[in-house]
């Protein structure tokens, strides 16, 4: 069986545990155990009952916190969490050590199947993108709708802001960073992410900078945080040179979910131009185009990829539950 099959797996000893967050009030944070991984849940209170569910995938690096924007705005269209990727945010490692886009989309799969709460409305940011397009195409039962932001799908000529994490790919180059970066301070270190993944980094609140320089400062005390980091970008690379049926490109044009598209014009490390190639690609695709956004627009323009996401609903006839916000 080829490596980017991805079987159903008995999920079982499912533990959930819930535990202080660090987020946007109303959140919980849960740790559920599933066979050879451990995923931490974020979710906030249904705005009502019967809501479809929809579950958020963030990117390299990131965390489920990167849809605490966004989140609260589709509280009363759909009963969301968004999870913390193996090795991420309060996610350990996977037991098999696979940052694989396919061991994501397998974890996602374990999830999904143990909490029987598919088909969802499956959201995806840049790695978070390609691991839920993978989902999409392979276990088309758990996918209600497919909405990206910024997908990381495979591109010739890639954005200069990306060469980074290509590099970080190579073995050994995670260390050599670790060791000429090890005087920078977590203040440094966030001021740097943000002038690459925001378009303006000037609409961060001080309240977020603040937050984001805890959690970093959390997060380099993890002894495994470059090794997820360095794994991680190493499997993008491996995706985007996978070719054939298997390639991320060839499973976009298996998806069957309705599609929402969002691209930044401003984002630097997924070039602006595949947005074209994405709308044809996705055979039921409407494309959101934000001309000032960066990277990650659901945590710069949350209220533009809401009101995407609800015509997205309108469109597809999804029940009424469009209506619940107008």
């Amino acid at each position: 069986m080829s490596s980017t099959e991805l079987p159903p797996v008995p999920a079982t000893n499912v533990l959930p545990k819930v535990s202080p967050v660090r987020g946007e009030d109303g959140e919980r944070l849960r740790s559920v155990r599933l066979s050879g991984v451990t995923l931490a849940v974020r979710s906030r209170p249904s705005g009502r009952e019967g809501l479809p569910p929809a579950l958020y995938v963030h990117g390299l690096g990131g965390s489920s916190q990167n849809w605490s924007a966004l989140m609260p705005l589709l509280d009363g269209l759909v009963d969301g969490e968004a999870v913390d990727l193996p090795g991420f945010g309060d996610s350990p490692p996977p037991d098999d050590g696979d940052y694989s886009v396919t061991g994501h989309a397998r974890a996602v799969i374990r999830y999904l199947d143990a909490a029987e709460r598919g088909p969802v409305h499956l959201f995806g940011n840049s790695l978070g993108g390609a691991v839920a397009t993978r989902v999409a195409a392979v276990r088309p039962d758990l996918v209600r709708t497919l909405s990206l932001v910024s997908p990381a799908l495979p591109e010739v000529f890639v954005q200069r802001g990306a060469i980074p994490t290509g590099l970080l790919a190579v073995p050994g180059v995670a260390s050599l960073f670790t060791r000429y970066t090890k005087d920078w301070t977590a203040e440094q270190r966030v001021r740097g992410v943000m002038a690459l993944c925001y378009g303006d980094p000037g609409r961060v609140t001080p309240e977020g900078f603040r937050n984001a320089v805890e959690e970093m400062e959390r997060r380099l005390r993890l002894p495994y945080f470059w090794d997820a980091m360095a794994r991680s970008a190493r499997g993008i690379v491996n995706a985007y040179t996978l070719g054939g049926q298997h390639g991320l490109w060839r499973q976009a044009e298996r998806v069957l979910a309705p599609t929402l598209l969002v691209y930044g014009g401003r984002d630097q490390l997924v070039s602006f131009r595949t947005a074209r190639r994405a709308a044809r690609s996705f055979r039921d695709s409407r494309l959101l185009t934000l001309p000032d956004a960066g990277h990650v627009a659901m945590m710069e323009y949350p209220d533009q990829v809401a009101a995407a996401f609800r015509q997205l609903l309108e469109a597809t006839g999804e029940s009424g539950i469009a209506d619940t916000g107008s």
